[in-house]
């Protein structure tokens, strides 16, 4: 029996994880095993609604060792700290809790096939005081910590009665950081209607910073001068071409010697793989610690270690990279997902395409601007306002699918409108 390994339980892992165990695992044709040094799953996207307690990530995340029962594969926590590519076997770090104690031993296990789906964590390019005075909201646990500092520095803003104002500064003009700045400004009025009297988005002091010219740098110009536009009329202080070379317990200096005061930092400016895959294994990396690989998203040096997600480094056929998207990850899951059908069945291996079908960015409750590309848009086309929301919800609602299939997803739509009624409209605690 073939044993196939996915390490990383992200959008991608859990998704191909799900596939295998689907086809093979149910089956008994192969043992499917799914390791993470998590418990739980949460679409990253969402990180952003959880920082500001617009999502309850309690009734959102997914138990692996739950989904794994469901669909017929095995889940192993722990953190990967090693591999023998000749014994073809991964070793686990031994799991211990909170005091120190020693839960679960180290460990290894054996594959014939294993996936490396990591995910990235938060890039600081070694600016100084990023690491000790700034948040990286790259995980559940850093969203938890926002989501703290921000309520402590309103609760405190509460008691002044409204004396004072609250400054958060948030490095990179990207997705997480548009969205976070105007997710910030829906929180405040949410906690204006739960008991905060005098409240208002005066009393909010957000500035989102960017080294380039323009925010989302990576959408066409017309969407990132749309996005600046909401945020400036939502009151975010944008600012652009500015760049960040250190930062204090109170605030961030800029290239030119500003300093921009701030109560909480959130840093959100590039993205890294986790620095241990750094010629992990013998493999070749990148710069940034992606693991190459070729078309059919195999590793360069090893057939039988396939990488997909943020962690993967894929040249497309212009030359340029696959770039670390949710859509890429689900697309590179699809694909690897009928590679390992094609390896273990003695098939041709396809190629992997990456397909751009536009990007969306959410600005709350007060807008959602982006572009969609595809077959029926002959390039790109803009969109905004309700149209571009519901699109922007159905990435999340596809993710669901993948994983959960139709009837469930369809059940958890419903769930999803019975708790707008029952339950608040922001987590406060």
């Amino acid at each position: 029996m073939k044993k196939i390994i996915v390490v990383g339980g992200g959008a991608g892992g859990l998704e191909l994880a799900t596939k295998l165990g689907r086809t093979y695992g149910r089956k008994k044709r192969a043992k499917i095993t799914l390791v993470d040094r998590k418990a739980s799953h949460l679409w990253k996207p969402l990180l952003h609604e959880v920082a500001t307690g617009a999502m309850d990530e309690g009734i959102d995340a997914i138990s692996y060792r739950a989904h794994a029962k469901n669909h017929s594969f095995e889940f192993h926590m722990g953190s990967l700290c090693d591999i023998d590519r000749d014994r073809k076997c991964i070793r686990l770090a031994e799991l211990k809790d909170e005091d120190g104690e020693l839960l679960v031993p180290e460990r290894e296990l054996e594959y014939d096939i294993l996936v490396m789906a990591i995910g990235s964590t938060s890039n600081d390019f070694n600016t100084q005081g990023v690491s000790d005075n700034c948040i990286f909201l790259d995980s559940p646990e850093q969203a938890h910590l926002f989501r703290t500092e921000m309520n402590n520095e309103f609760l405190k803003l509460h008691t002044k009665s409204g004396e004072g104002s609250v400054d958060i500064a948030i490095v990179g003009g990207g997705a997480t950081g548009v969205e976070l700045s105007a997710e910030l400004h829906n929180a405040v009025r949410e906690l204006n209607i739960y008991g905060y009297s005098g409240l208002d988005s005066s009393k909010l002091n957000v500035t989102l910073i960017e080294a380039g010219e323009r925010i989302l740098p990576a959408l066409p110009p017309r969407i990132s001068s749309a996005a600046h536009n909401e945020l400036m009329e939502l009151g975010v202080n944008v600012k652009t071409s500015t760049m960040i070379v250190k930062a204090e317990e109170d605030g961030l200096i800029t290239k030119e010697g500003e300093k921009i005061s701030a109560g909480i930092m959130v840093w959100a400016a590039g993205i890294k793989a986790p620095d241990f895959l750094k010629e992990f294994g013998g493999l070749e990396t990148n710069r940034i610690n992606q693991l190459i690989v070729k078309d059919t998203l195999q590793t360069t040096r090893d057939d039988s270690i396939f990488v997909i997600g943020d962690c993967a480094a894929c040249q497309q056929s212009d030359g340029s990279m696959v770039p670390p998207r949710a859509q890429a990850a689900h697309q590179m899951a699809s694909l690897c997902f009928k590679n390992i059908v094609a390896m273990v069945s003695g098939l041709e291996m396809k190629s992997y395409v990456y397909k751009d079908h536009g990007s969306l960015v959410s600005l709350s409750r007060f807008s959602t601007v982006g572009s969609l590309m595809g077959n029926l848009t002959k390039g790109s086309m803009m969109i905004e306002g309700r149209l571009a929301r519901i699109v922007y919800i159905s990435l999340y609602r596809n993710h669901q699918i993948a994983i959960h299939g139709l009837f469930k997803t369809g059940l958890m739509m419903f769930v999803s409108r019975i708790n707008r009624v029952l339950r608040p409209s922001l987590k406060l605690h």
